[in-house]
């Protein structure tokens, strides 16, 4: 085992080494010129801008909140990258039925913290990213309401990555300190019976973060309420706000409660107090706690990425947003139900069958508000003079694995079904084609779509189209196999399944995590994909022809953070810039044509 930790610290330290590279060779990261000369080496000060520092120290300092959603969404991807290599780890290991690559315990490692790497250190900071750059651009603030909480709130992530990952990199030095082992959900009792350093470390590092969102969401809930424009009332306002605003809200009654429970389960760990023990609160107390966080979480990961989604689909079919009303209110509906279906979590447990009834009855209802916004997107497009970008194309995506999480979704929601499903990889299926397959994807939408805002570049088409396309069959061919393993029986969260015959022909079984497998591999290479054209577009790309890249003025949606980059761009023009070397956006091909 100490040689697997070993590796994955090397791999971790290299990536780690690759992005201070990078960084000590930007000047501005919004406008990169190539240092032929070799200035701007690692130790100097880029040039100067009249109200900032210049090169890193800009990135120390700064609580302007474009920068610090550019800090986010890089330290997002990064998380994102880590998170990735271990969950291809994972999917390497079960090609084989013995296991291929790695021990059981580095095994059980890596997928506690896959899992709480692209929930905490990923899903909620690229939402923070899209909303700190473009939240105040869409309600005509100047900034943040509190700009120096914001810094703060961001600065919290890195110490909280390094707990989060620190077993990781202290194993290999043998002084006792492992990465954790509890899986992502933390149950009790072997949370509190695992002795390892290395969980308190990854318990303080899930703290950190929760406290950094809780300070987040109170500055969005601040910002929307106290520094919208004039012209901008709580009937106009952006749905991309309206979902944020939610978030927010759910953020402020879920994260709390979590830190309260990790609390509690340090002190049990250390102290020898008895919250989660038997002749305490039990085990049980620690699932009602963990996922009356737990399921709202899944909300607050996937409304910003649904308004992304309201935001770009009427961009790229020539006609507004259908039912604009009807989604604000079922946005509003899921954060009040989202927690009262905690307990679905739980049918398994011997609960009241009285409790599991009223608690399955509210988690199919959370279906219907889901469901409104699914034809909602669906009737904005029919009829609609489609154009197939890269943004539309993820944002289509987005909808057909959300129908299909969704769906698989309402399955697990009744009793009956979920007590032969429960814990199988049926829930893996269905939990990531929500969480790859739609917020994963809607990302990739957001990415592209505010591309030319934020780099002043268009990114290479042809890449971008690979890199959906490569995503959409890696997605599809993963967790669709994931959902038939689970029709045969296939628990989660096992490093070995050479066990033939005990619940379904161990040939089949195989069959179906080599396929997994291979749709991984796809996956990763789509990422890679993604990684180089975003990286090089930005550093070496041409500039955009203009301010409207999408033609948006054509069907009057040019909206006000592209109303922003005009003035930027006009400001620039008439301070001197350079307006030469330009691409045309990445418009599509009307479905007409």
């Amino acid at each position: 085992m100490a040689g697997e930790q070993l590796a994955l610290t090397v791999l971790m330290g290299l990536l780690l080494v690759l992005v201070a590279a990078v960084l000590t060779r930007l000047e501005d990261w919004r406008s990169y010129t190539p240092l032929a000369g070799g200035a701007g080496a690692a130790g100097e000060v880029g040039h100067a801008h009249e109200e900032k520092p210049g090169g890193i120290t800009r990135w120390l300092t700064t609580v302007d909140h474009k920068d610090i959603g550019m800090l986010y969404g890089t330290y997002a991807i990064i998380a994102f990258a880590v998170g990735g290599i271990m969950a291809f780890l994972i999917r390497l290991q079960l090609i084989s039925p013995d296991g291929a690559i790695i021990g059981n315990q580095f095994y059980n490692a890596i997928l506690t913290s896959h899992g709480i790497t692209m929930l905490f250190l990923f899903g909620t900071p690229i939402i923070a990213a899209f909303a700190n750059y473009f939240v105040p651009l869409l309600i005509g603030a100047d900034d943040m309401a509190f700009p120096r909480i914001n810094a703060i709130a961001f600065w919290l992530l890195p110490p909280g990555a390094l707990l989060i990952w620190g077993g990781f990199f202290t194993a290999p030095l043998g002084i006792g300190i492992d990465a954790a082992q509890t899986s992502w959900t933390m149950y009790t009792p072997l949370s509190v019976e695992q002795a390892n350093p290395g969980v308190d470390l990854m318990l303080l590092g899930l703290h950190l973060t929760g406290v950094s969102a809780t300070m987040g969401a109170i500055n969005f809930i601040a910002t929307i309420f106290t520094e919208r424009g004039d012209d901008v009332t709580w009937a106009n306002l952006d749905i991309f706000s309206w979902t944020i605003l939610t978030q927010s809200a759910l953020i402020l009654f879920a994260f709390p409660l979590l830190g309260s429970a990790i609390v509690m389960l340090l002190l049990d760990r250390n102290l020898a107090t008895t919250f989660y023990a038997v002749e305490g609160g039990g085990s049980m107390l620690w699932q009602h706690l963990f996922w009356f966080f737990g399921h709202p979480e899944v909300y607050i990961l996937v409304l910003p990425p649904m308004g992304i989604v309201s935001l770009v689909i009427p961009k790229f079919s020539g006609r507004k947003l259908f039912g604009f009303k009807f989604i604000v209110y079922s946005t509003l509906a899921i954060g009040v139900l989202s927690f009262g279906v905690w307990a679905h979590h739980m049918f398994t447990t011997g609960m009241d069958p009285r409790l599991r009834a009223s608690f399955m009855a509210v988690s199919i209802a959370i279906a219907i508000p889901s469901a409104v916004k699914t034809f909602n997107w669906i009737t904005t497009m029919w009829n609609g003079r489609l154009r197939l970008t890269t943004p539309m194309l993820f944002c289509i995506g987005f909808v057909s694995n959300f129908i299909i999480g969704g769906v698989t979704g309402v399955f697990l929601a009744s009793v009956p079904i979920d007590q032969i499903l429960h814990d199988t990889y049926y829930v893996v299926g269905h939990f990531h084609y929500i969480v790859m397959g739609a917020i994963g994807f809607a990302a990739f939408a957001g990415l592209y779509y505010w591309f030319p805002i934020f780099t002043g570049k268009m990114y290479q088409r042809t890449l971008a189209k690979w890199h959906f396309w490569l995503s959409m069959i890696g997605t599809n061919l993963t967790f669709f196999a994931m959902l038939a393993l689970g029709y045969l029986g296939m628990p989660r969260r096992y490093a070995t399944y050479a066990f033939d015959g005990a619940i379904a022909p161990l040939a089949q079984i195989t069959l179906y995590h080599q396929l997994a497998s291979v749709g991984a591999v796809i996956l990763l290479v789509g990422q890679l994909i993604f990684v180089w054209n975003f990286v090089n577009s930005w550093l070496e790309g041409p500039a955009t022809a203009s301010a409207d890249p999408w033609n948006l003025k054509e069907t009057d949606q040019f909206t006000k953070e592209f109303d922003w980059y005009e003035r930027k761009l006009e400001t620039a023009i008439a301070d001197g810039g350079d307006d030469d070397d330009t691409l045309v956006a990445d418009g599509g091909e009307s479905v007409d044509e």
